[in-house]
């Protein structure tokens, strides 16, 4: 059955640039090892995808209503529908000096800011420094091969998802909620009490349940502290 807008779908991918074949984005922990792109603490994990709602880039999210669920497919994205075409105008010579008076030794590839914008530094010489600003993947081909693991049917798979996305650190069986008319009652785990970030992520997943689910007016968070239990003596 064909995927449409407002879907819910769990997706997996790997993103490359077609010029080059280097990945530089993907869902999948051995993936991101195997190129050299695994960062601590990150969390690789399939990703829920609301489709039409942006939460990719936009060509990719409408190609989601191809495809079919347990197939992968590949997705070209040309640069005007990706970052953009590379702007000649905004690559800068600059002085070295400016960089090491801020305490940045600049090296080929890396990325820097200058005057409040962020560069990837191109070529070094002459005590002069090349600094291109376009987006790192300006003028670029990008090839998503995505895998849509499921699409979620029920309320309570799409609410588990919604404080999911949002919680990525907590296993997602760890919160227990109920849907009663027109009120979600989400229990929060103990190690979310504490999570930097929690009371942005609690609105944003208030707002998220409400807005696809425009009969649910309150969502409850309940958060449950328990007296330690003391031995006597």
């Amino acid at each position: 059955m064909a995927l449409k807008k407002g879907n819910f779908t769990i997706i997996d991918y790997v993103a490359r640039v077609k010029e080059t074949g280097e990945v530089f984005d993907t869902t999948m922990e051995e993936t991101a090892k195997k190129e050299r792109l695994y960062k601590e603490g990150e969390i690789y994990e399939p990703k829920l995808v609301v489709i039409g709602e942006g939460w990719v880039l936009k060509a990719l999210d409408e190609s989601l209503t191809t495809m079919e669920v347990g197939k992968t497919a590949s997705v070209a994205i040309p640069p005007e529908k990706a970052f953009g075409k590379r702007d000649p105008e905004k690559v800068k010579r600059v002085s070295l000096r400016h960089l090491t008076a801020k305490g940045i030794t600049p090296s080929i590839g890396m990325r820097v800011e200058y005057n409040g914008k962020m560069a990837t530094v191109r070529t070094l010489g002459a005590g002069r420094v090349l600094l291109d600003f376009n987006p790192p993947l300006a003028g670029k081909t990008l090839i998503y091969d995505v895998t849509v693991q499921k699409k979620l049917r029920t309320v309570k798979q799409k609410i588990a998802a919604i404080i999911h996305r949002r919680t990525p650190v907590v296993e997602e069986s760890k919160f227990k909620f109920t849907v009663k008319a027109k009120t979600v009652n989400v229990k929060m785990p103990e190690e979310a009490f504490y999570l930097e970030g929690i009371q942005v992520a609690k609105r944003g997943i208030a707002m998220d349940i409400q807005r696809f689910f425009p009969k649910i007016t309150t969502v409850k968070f309940i958060e449950i502290f328990k007296a330690e239990s003391k031995t006597g003596t």
